[in-house]
């Protein structure tokens, strides 16, 4: 049962994330961006490490993060192995897959890319800082892509807190002829702000009461969210594609793929 819950709750974390994501670059928009080559790049590593792990029956000992064996790039590499079974493996890819998307059209590649990798590295750092210097002995946790995929959701969660969510919501609001456009705005951002501030919360609720790690690096991602858009907020333009529309969009390449794949057929 203990299982069960905590299987229940991080799922539901990583939800309230995905609609914040959603919330902050604008549902509608999404086929007229470009495309996120940060997030399919860092899918593909992902793929990738599991294709290693397939083709290659050492690479979970040679990469992975057991603190009893030597290797700096151990740290890294062993976000991408994936020791959850295919369930598991699956699970963390596809939610790296749509955080990354939603990171890198929000905060820009770079960003993002950065982000990722303060994800990997800082919430050991901060643990030590509080105290907690004990490594885990628990194998399940030398491997695996969530942890830095919990954080980069959540810096979306702090960002949609400060920002209040894309603009799309006060547009729909004036199409449909509501008069005052600025309470359907506000009403819009109260909602998106709540849902931002659940990120933080329920990550705290569900490290007091089961220790679950993917809780505290929600907390730890989220102010770092913060951090980085009161430092960044005037150097990011996460409307440029609905305002300069690029070559290639989302729509334009799925809409591509789907042309070949009917005239292979």
């Amino acid at each position: 049962m203990d299982i069960l819950v905590f299987n229940v709750t991080t799922a539901a974390l990583m939800v309230l994330m995905f609609n914040g994501g959603l919330a902050l670059v604008g549902q509608s928009t999404l086929g007229r961006r470009r495309v996120p080559w940060a997030g399919v790049g860092l899918t593909g590593l992902a793929l990738a490490g599991v294709a290693l792990q397939l083709c290659w029956s050492g690479a979970m000992d040679s990469l992975d993060a057991d603190p009893s064996k030597s290797g700096w790039w151990r740290v890294f590499t062993s976000v991408f192995m994936q020791n959850g079974g295919l369930g598991g493996a699956a699970w963390n890819i596809v939610t790296l897959a749509a955080v990354a998307v939603f990171a890198d059209w929000f905060w820009g590649a770079p960003l993002t890319l950065g982000l990722f990798a303060a994800g990997i590295l800082l919430p050991e750092q901060i643990d030590k800082l509080w105290g907690q210097t004990s490594h885990t002995t628990d194998p399940r946790n030398f491997a695996g892509s969530s942890g830095a995929t919990y954080f980069l959701g959540a810096t979306l969660a702090a960002a949609l807190l400060l920002r209040g969510g894309a603009d799309e919501n006060s547009g729909k609001a004036a199409a449909k002829g509501f008069d005052d456009e600025g309470t359907s705005r506000g009403k819009a951002a109260r909602k998106n702000r709540l849902l931002a501030l659940s990120v933080p919360v329920l990550g705290l609720a569900m490290w007091f009461a089961q220790e679950n790690g993917h809780g505290l690096v929600a907390c730890y991602g989220f102010a770092l969210g913060a951090l980085a858009w009161a430092v960044f907020r005037t150097v990011l333009h996460p409307d440029r594609d609905l305002r300069q529309p690029p070559r290639t969009t989302v729509a334009s390449l799925t809409g591509l793929v789907g042309r070949r794949t009917r005239n292979t057929g």
